[in-house]
């Protein structure tokens, strides 16, 4: 039986990818929300001290994770500016080992493409 992870699972996934990264570059978690409607979903403290926004999304069916929505990001970049935060785009490249354009199912092994933090200006 096929079960393809959900929107949630597999925004949880490329929230965990993001949270591993930002702990072993030892940024300081000051805010996460798993909550994929809410952005941002974590705003921290990276090592010189500065405030961030980040805004993390599971990237599907082989599109690249460096396209952000450029509305969205607009939007976050204001509120960050309010908190005089940086605003960063986390986009997790998440697909099927076998086929980049299948849905990705539980149990089965998948290819993560994660190429770093984006600074949103």
């Amino acid at each position: 039986i096929k079960m393809p992870l959900t929107e949630q699972e597999l925004h949880n996934l490329a929230m965990n990818i993001v949270g591993e990264a930002l702990q072993e570059l030892g940024w300081e978690f000051l805010l996460v929300n798993s909550n994929r409607k809410k952005n941002p979903q974590f705003v921290c403290i990276d090592p010189q001290g500065q405030r961030s926004f980040i805004i993390v999304r599971p990237i599907l069916q082989g599109d690249d994770p460096d396209v952000y929505d450029p509305i969205l990001m607009e939007v976050v970049c204001r509120k960050a500016q309010e908190h005089k935060a940086d605003t960063y785009w986390a986009g997790v490249g998440l697909y099927d080992i076998s086929d980049k354009k299948a849905p990705l199912e539980k149990g089965k092994s998948y290819q993560v493409e994660f190429r770093g933090l984006l600074k949103i200006e």
